[in-house]
């Protein structure tokens, strides 16, 4: 009996969505929640660390960067460990990093204990983001692919809403530290995690772990009847051995890889700039602390809104349109906010601000799981992460600069508005499709649910 061989990416571009995509997108989005809950939870802490340990502007810009090098470094290494070890792995060595040691540093003695530990689970917070967007983007359907990533990761917006609120109930009765200990809880879920969590289709059938990779392919697509002799292939060249970063230059992608670096760049610096300095800025600006985390607050609903949105609009119209109308309109927001306007307008620039950047970040690590190809997908993401990096780790540490000049605060704020111009620039630029270097394997007579289309 000739042995039958379906074609997985094919058949899970074209599947409904089922009980299993909905698990796949929860868990994922409960992973980045806490990611994004322990990065912004610095915010929140900032006036009250630079006090209690007499930091300068400077200084507290430079301790924001360390948990931002850390990503910069788990982005790179986390990204291509998981075609090694495979993405399910990556995902609980990293939620055990940026939780356990976010956790360790409400024991800091100072600064410098603080830096460390924040740089350890900064490598954490970095490796698990480009894992979980290429874990999302390999089930979801074709159809419903940017709707689903950006649902997913704007679990980072809520997060970082999760943090705002707690930090508005909490830290004035129990101090700063009561926020990293909340940050502890996912290392008792990782058992949970563990059980429940997908591994990678790609990872399984690449790998011939031909029973675990039947065993989920038959959940994707309950309608098709498999069997002990059913061979799963992808529709996909392998990278080129000992070469992965190379792969992206190739085949005409190099100006549009440079480009998504540089968009990444853009916008990483504004999402930690604002991330790290929004309720200082607004202090400065003379509200309390309370109502400025409240502004805080407002940065994480409106990017949650706008990656929801954007997702949505970029499946019925593109990625690329989408991205460079919201980073336009941040730009216009950002230069608003230098202005005297009502509270309630102040709130609504804020999150336009929040949609434009953390909304368009969440937005291009979408457009860069399209972009490549599978082959080269994590690296793909790895890299372009772990350049914006170097914008996250410089982002913190200008705004901190520019608050010691004590510039006027229009200045401020139209500063960090540039990168935002910069940006949608780069995304102008971008190719708005790789090039088609991948070919499907050649269809046998025997082959199930091929598809020649991209």
């Amino acid at each position: 009996m000739t042995a039958q061989t379906i074609n997985v990416n094919a058949v899970i571009d074209k599947a409904k969505f089922t009980p299993f995509h909905l698990s796949v997108v929860l868990w994922c989005l409960m992973i980045i929640i806490f990611d994004g809950y322990d990065l912004i939870i610095y915010g929140v802490a900032l006036p009250l660390l630079m006090e209690e340990w007499a930091l300068s502007s400077v200084q507290a810009g430079m301790l924001a960067s360390a948990a931002l090098c850390g990503m910069m470094f788990g982005a790179m290494t986390f990204g291509m460990l998981a075609d090694k070890i495979g993405r399910k792995n990556v995902i609980l060595i990293c939620v055990t990093l940026f939780s356990g040691f976010t956790f360790l540093g409400s024991f800091a003695s100072g600064p410098v204990e603080f830096g460390i530990l924040r740089f350890i689970a900064g490598l954490g917070i970095g490796g698990v983001m480009p894992n979980l967007v290429a874990l999302t983007s390999e089930y979801a359907p074709k159809k419903m692919r940017a709707t689903l990533v950006a649902i997913m990761f704007s679990g980072y917006a809520v997060g970082g809403i999760l943090s705002a609120l707690l930090g508005k109930l909490l830290v004035a009765d129990y101090g700063w530290q009561i926020m990293f200990n909340i940050a502890g809880i996912p290392l008792l879920l990782l058992p949970i995690i563990w059980k429940f969590l997908p591994e990678s289709l790609t990872y399984l059938v690449k790998k011939d772990h031909a029973e675990k990779a039947r065993s989920i392919f038959q959940k994707i697509t309950p309608e098709h009847v498999i069997s002990a002799n059913t061979k799963l292939v992808l529709n996909e060249e392998q990278t080129p051995a000992g070469a992965p970063v190379k792969a992206l230059f190739q085949n005409g992608r190099a100006l549009s890889t440079l480009l998504f670096w540089a968009s990444f760049f853009m916008c990483l610096l504004i999402v930690y700039a604002l991330g790290s300095w929004l309720p200082k800025l607004m202090i400065a600006a003379g509200y309390s602390l309370g109502t400025s985390l409240s502004f805080l607050l407002a940065l994480n609903v409106g990017a949650m809104l706008g990656a929801i949105g954007g997702g949505i609009l970029a499946d019925k119209f593109h990625l690329k349109p989408v991205i460079i109308t919201m980073l336009i309109a941040g730009a216009l927001a950002l230069v608003g906010l230098g202005f005297n306007s009502p509270q309630p307008v102040l709130y609504f620039l804020v999150a336009i601000a929040g949609a434009a950047s953390i909304g368009s970040q969440i937005l291009l690590y979408s457009y860069v799981a399209q972009f490549y190809p599978l082959s080269v997908r994590s690296t793909g993401i790895g890299w372009a992460s772990a350049v914006g990096r170097i914008g996250a780790i410089v982002g913190p540490v200008l705004t901190g600069a520019l608050l010691a000049m004590k510039l006027p605060h229009q200045m401020n704020f139209l500063a960090i508005a540039i990168p935002c111009i910069l940006g949608a620039a780069a995304v102008i630029l971008i190719k708005r499709k790789a090039f088609e270097d991948e070919k499907a394997p050649v269809v046998q007579p025997h082959v199930v649910g091929y598809s020649a289309e991209k």
